[in-house]
């Protein structure tokens, strides 16, 4: 498998709890493409447990969207722009500046979640990703993320 989305970041921005690889105790999601979409996957432990038994807390479920749809949003903005992730130049960030998020049902803890992102459209320095978190072939969140591309 390719490197991951999150593999490009500069140091200075690996520290996120969600992808950040320098963080030794956050969730290290790796984000890679699946087509024209993105995906990651996550397996979570029970650590994660929310308040139905067996099941996890809804802040993960959103903490997965929302490192997944930033990751993203770099992906497609330099696949917009016709070049690769590390082709040398200061890696792109994005922040996220909104993220809608539908519980749609209960998400099983022990069992891989994938995480998909769409391009729904690119405008300057604003992505829109649709986001969506399933277990297996139960769909348990959507989401809706608003990225702005971060300048230091």
């Amino acid at each position: 498998m390719s490197k991951a989305f999150q593999d490009f970041y500069a140091d200075n921005f690996s520290h996120c709890y969600g992808c950040g690889r320098h963080n030794p105790h956050g969730h290290h999601l790796k984000s890679h493409w699946d087509g024209d979409d993105t995906i990651a996957r996550f397996t979570p432990g029970r650590e994660y447990s929310g308040g139905v038994p067996d099941n996890v807390y809804g802040g993960l479920i959103a903490s997965l969207l929302d490192c997944h749809g930033a990751a993203s949003a770099a992906a497609f903005t330099y696949r917009a722009w016709g070049r690769e992730m590390g082709a040398g130049e200061e890696p792109v960030r994005y922040v996220t500046a909104s993220l809608k998020v539908d519980f749609r049902r209960p998400t099983p803890m022990g069992v891989e979640l994938l995480i998909k992102g769409r391009l729904r459209s690119i405008d300057g320095r604003k992505v829109w990703v649709d986001l969506s978190l399933q277990a297996g072939d139960a769909l348990c969140a959507t989401g809706e993320m608003l990225a702005i591309r971060f300048q230091a």
